[in-house]
């Protein structure tokens, strides 16, 4: 997102409280951690090693079979002004992520009403639209494990499902790449991702041409009774822009919600794996007599 002028800005997005002791100084996040129970730093009764390679093999399990499921997408970004609690500018589009008749992703537009967030002193930005077309739904695979140092921290409830919990960050920054950095909610049963929280890194901090990621949340359901898809996005928080170039030091309150929804799969000569087991026939697990694999 850019601030009005041509200062550019990333999305507010608030955390929950375990995110919220590592904030930045860019933002104040209003924190979002309702459901989340206490954190308990007990170690897991198997291998933390196997937790994370089964875990990052579901995610990569989940990626490929989100590739044959068409959805809706609902973005809302609004500024807000504090003294009035009312929304001064907003965005707001409708997509449907679906398939060409010739193969390959499409988004069309359903419905996308002019932006009027420049009467917050703001406007999107191409950034903002990778995030929202990808990086809020992150996902932690064999592919990318390199990049990134994981950590068990413990287990917590969320709402009825028992967590493991990690913290992921980069090992290093490459230039012109941004990475993961925060923490992520393991279902102790399925091994799979519920929960991601945190935000985008690195910011660009240049005067005159600020581009800042504070944290996104963003939450999963269980689709289909397998997989664990993304269902909303959601955060709210103040941003903070330092003054210099002929500009002043501006704080912007910015809220922002992403919904994911109808999701249906596409198709019948997809061939989706699920434990290890190829589950594309009436969308039903083998019926092996065996439980599936942990």
């Amino acid at each position: 997102m850019l601030r009005f002028r041509w200062i550019s800005i990333l999305l507010t997005l608030a955390m929950s409280a375990a995110v919220v002791a590592r904030a930045q100084d860019s933002f104040t996040p209003m924190p979002l951690d309702s459901g989340f129970g206490p954190l308990q730093f007990t170690q897991p009764p198997i291998p933390v090693s196997k937790i994370i390679s089964d875990f990052t093999s579901r995610e990569a399990e989940y990626r490929e079979a989100l590739q044959h499921y068409t959805y809706r997408r609902t973005a809302r970004v609004d500024t807000i002004d504090d003294d009035t609690h009312k929304v001064t500018g907003e965005y707001y589009e409708v997509d449907d992520v679906t398939f060409r008749p010739s193969g390959g992703r499409w988004e069309k537009v359903v419905y996308a009403p002019p932006s009027t967030l420049d009467n917050g002193g703001i406007m999107m930005s191409e950034s903002d639209f990778q995030d929202i077309q990808h990086n809020y739904q992150f996902v932690l695979t064999p592919d990318n494990m390199s990049e990134y140092d994981v950590k068990y921290v413990g287990k917590q409830r969320i709402d009825q499902v028992d967590c493991y919990v990690f913290d992921v960050t980069p090992k290093q920054i490459e230039k012109n790449k941004r990475y993961f950095k925060g923490r992520v909610w393991v279902d102790t049963q399925e091994l799979e991702i519920v929960v991601t929280d945190g935000w985008m890194v690195p910011d660009d901090t240049k005067p005159g041409h600020q581009d800042l990621h504070p944290p996104f949340i963003t939450w999963r359901q269980q689709i289909d009774g397998h997989y664990w898809f993304p269902v909303y996005s959601k955060g709210e928080g103040m941003l903070h822009f330092t003054g210099g170039n002929g500009y002043m030091a501006e704080d912007v309150h910015i809220r922002e919600v992403v919904t994911y929804s109808n999701y249906k799969r596409f198709g019948t000569s997809t061939t989706i794996i699920y434990n290890g087991q190829d589950i594309t026939k009436n969308g039903q697990q083998p019926n092996t007599g065996q439980p599936p694999k942990p």
